[in-house]
């Protein structure tokens, strides 16, 4: 497996596997769970190949953007979210 070099980004390697497994994250996701400081960090981890970065995703200037995320059943006869919570 391979590893930051330097101890913060260690840290925040560690954080994100811990929170996010191999799911997608956003920065604002790392400010959510109490991480402060770790632009640096960040930019390393993207550096050593350990966190692959994406530009955000834009629209129309001026316009809003949401993005909604559930799982789904399909069956023969109908499609069942089955992730319905309280955003629902």
């Amino acid at each position: 497996a391979r590893g930051a070099r330097m101890p913060r980004a260690k840290e925040l390697q560690r954080s994100i596997e811990k929170h996010f497994g191999t799911l997608p994250w956003c920065r604002r996701y790392l400010e959510r769970i109490g991480e402060t400081r770790y632009m640096l960090a960040l930019r390393q981890l993207v550096e050593a190949g350990i966190v692959e970065d994406y530009p955000p995703l834009s629209d129309v200037k001026g316009s809003y953007v949401a993005q909604y995320e559930h799982t789904i059943m399909l069956r023969p006869t109908c499609k069942e979210i089955v992730s319905k919570g309280d955003d629902w």
